[in-house]
């Protein structure tokens, strides 16, 4: 990821600028309910939506104007993903005297991309204390934190949203909530990956991947939803997620929207779905997540991953003070050292390292094989029915468009069949050659899964991302993107699209290391 330091990851992995086009939503890391309580917000009356949400005029102003000074205002949710109507809290420190918050939901109207649906009158600022951080895990958490205002979803509809905090000396940050779907079934899912979010975080010094001194000694072992995401504070929302969730509602898809928390507590939240969506950044799931996408796929449900690099860290849930699901558990080498593993439970490391070794192929269909790279993606199947109207022939390149982190089809045995190469782009990474695909393979229920293999996509479909990037790449993979989508929402895509197996012609040259490594995964 472009915002993020992957150079402390080894090639085989053990074997973003934000997007122009929109911001928006956020995942769950608890359910909501009535938290009590008075405060200084008011409720904006919403009146009854039209027969489609997004014919509603939108609120093109939604955007930042800028962060102000460091910690001038921020703030989390202490209910990252809450039922229509119920209710959640923010927790807020700034160094103004009073600040105002607005919530935005995200989606398409007409190109607005937004539309405000609450906002408070003036709300007192509250200098908080500062973080504190646990010497044995090194997690941060603005638990402590005096709580603000109540927000009550009221009539807000299902999606994801963003609250912008604005401090009356003229910073702003965001704050993601979802408003989550009571049902999936017969809809396309949207899955905001609040975990990975949250991996990445470094509120307070300390992520799953380094401390202060930038080495792997003091970074943290478990990260709280209690506390702010640094930077915008959406998390990695309008990087990864955004543009997807404007086009499928763009297309009138009616979306369900759920977070990667909400899948592992609720066994049959994805039951009868038709398709389930993981975005650009989507590395850490919990063993039930895992197992909950694959029974489904196994049931007809299409699933895509619109990035690279997914599903490839197994995590814990635990509680905070805040809430149950709002602590993620990864000590990824150091699992022997983990105290709330218990006997014969899979320890938090990647998916594919014993003990309980699963290689993410199994259900992504690529392996997750290195970073930082950027390369040319080159088409090699035209006539596949994803690049129709694409217009591309064989051998079309796109520059940029493979990487920051990439996924390779490599034929082991977890590589699901019959699977269909659709792109094979030539890179070097870390001083190593290999190939970035994009693969689609099709499971006996009649499900497609399609993976990308390049974090990039999902930012390059509104022009972002940068290394080459242009108007043509974005019209490209914005087209692709339409026909999966379209694709998937119509049901079981294997029916109608069955892959055709290509892996075997794209062989491995000589000395190709992950080849050469394929019986270890």
């Amino acid at each position: 990821m472009d915002r993020a330091a992957f150079s402390r990851r080894a090639f085989l992995g053990a074997a973003g600028v934000a997007a122009t086009a929109g911001a928006a939503g956020t995942a769950g890391c608890a359910p909501g309910g009535d938290r009590g309580g008075k405060d200084a917000a008011t409720h904006s009356p919403s009146p009854q939506p039209p027969a489609q949400e997004n014919d509603r005029p939108g609120t093109a102003s939604w955007r930042l104007t800028g962060r102000g000074a460091e910690h001038e205002v921020e703030g989390y949710a202490d209910r990252t993903s809450v039922a229509p109507g119920d209710s959640f809290r923010l927790h807020v420190h700034t160094t103004a005297k009073t600040y105002r918050a607005e919530a935005f939901r995200m989606g398409w109207y007409g190109g607005a991309l937004a539309r405000k649906v609450w906002e408070s009158g003036p709300l007192k600022g509250i200098r908080q204390s500062p973080a504190k951080v646990d010497p044995g895990t090194y997690t941060v958490t603005a638990a402590h934190w005096s709580p603000g205002p109540e927000i009550t979803t009221g009539n807000w509809p299902e999606g994801s949203y963003l609250i912008r905090l604005t401090a009356d000396s003229g910073g702003q940050r965001y704050v993601p909530v979802t408003v989550r779907s009571a049902t999936t079934r017969g809809r396309v899912v949207i899955v905001n990956a609040v975990a990975t979010w949250q991996a990445y975080n470094e509120w307070g010094g300390h992520s799953l991947y380094n401390g202060p001194s930038g080495d792997d000694g003091d970074r943290s072992r478990a990260v709280s939803c209690d506390r702010p995401y640094h930077q915008d504070g959406d998390g990695l929302f309008l990087t990864y997620e955004q543009p997807v969730v404007a086009l499928a509602e763009k297309l009138g898809l009616n979306p369900a929207y759920v977070t990667n928390m909400d899948i592992d507590r609720d066994p049959r939240l994805l039951d009868g779905s038709t398709a389930v969506l993981s975005l650009g950044h989507d590395e850490y799931w919990t063993q039930a997540m895992r197992d909950r996408v694959t029974a489904v796929r196994d049931r007809g449900t299409n699933i895509a991953f619109l990035g690279a690099n997914a599903c490839f860290r197994r995590i814990r849930l635990e509680n905070t003070a805040l809430g149950d699901h709002r602590l993620i558990v990864c000590y990824k080498n150091d699992w022997p050292k983990d105290p709330g593993r218990r006997e014969g439970e899979p320890p938090t490391t990647n998916f594919r390292e014993p003990p309980h070794a699963q290689p993410e192929s199994s259900l992504t269909g690529t392996l997750y094989e290195s970073n930082p790279t950027t390369a040319d993606y080159v088409v090699t199947s035209p006539d596949h029915w994803l690049f129709e109207g694409t217009g591309v022939q064989r051998g079309a390149k796109f520059p940029g468009l493979v990487g920051t982190e990439y996924d390779r089809a490599n034929g082991t045995e977890t590589t699901p069949r019959p699977m269909e190469v659709i792109s094979h782009s030539p890179l070097t990474c870390r001083g190593v050659r290999s190939f970035a695909n994009s693969a689609y393979y099709t499971a006996s229920s009649g499900a497609s899964v399609f993976n990308t293999g390049t974090m990039r996509w999902v930012q390059s479909t509104v022009g972002a991302g940068g290394h080459g990037i242009d108007g043509t790449t974005a019209t490209f993979t914005s087209r692709v993107t339409e026909n999966l989508l379209r694709a998937f929402a119509a049901g079981p895509a294997g029916r109608r699209h069955p892959a055709k197996d290509n892996l075997d012609s794209f062989h491995p040259y000589a000395g190709d290391p992950t080849w050469s490594k394929r019986n270890l995964w």
